[in-house]
């Protein structure tokens, strides 16, 4: 990666990569750009806005679950974006990251 951009611009680049179908843990994503936390990465992906071209909805909590709040719409969202490509819920909520996880 670019050493001059900063960690952000370094982040959203790696949120980027995770292709279609595939989802990444915070902390996958963190430890692709040095000096980083899976905190940053929720916060850089927190920031985002509406109409980006960062797929955020690609990104999940290392338990393999939505970090967002089930009565929140963006849980939903993200949801239903996960799913319209192709990725499977457990019917506790789970994705499985052997099925569906990027690295």
């Amino acid at each position: 990666m670019d050493s001059g951009r900063n960690s952000f611009d370094r982040l959203l680049d790696v949120v980027r990569d995770i292709p279609a179908g595939r989802v990444a843990s915070y902390g996958q994503v963190s430890a692709q750009v040095l000096g980083t936390t899976p905190r940053m990465v929720g916060f850089a992906l927190s920031g985002l806005e509406q109409g980006t071209d960062v797929p955020w909805h690609r990104v999940i909590n290392a338990a393999g679950r939505i970090s967002l709040p089930q009565e929140d719409g963006a849980y939903a969202e993200q949801r239903a974006r996960l799913e319209a490509e192709g990725v499977e819920f457990s019917t506790s909520d789970r994705i499985d990251f052997d099925a569906f996880g990027w690295l």
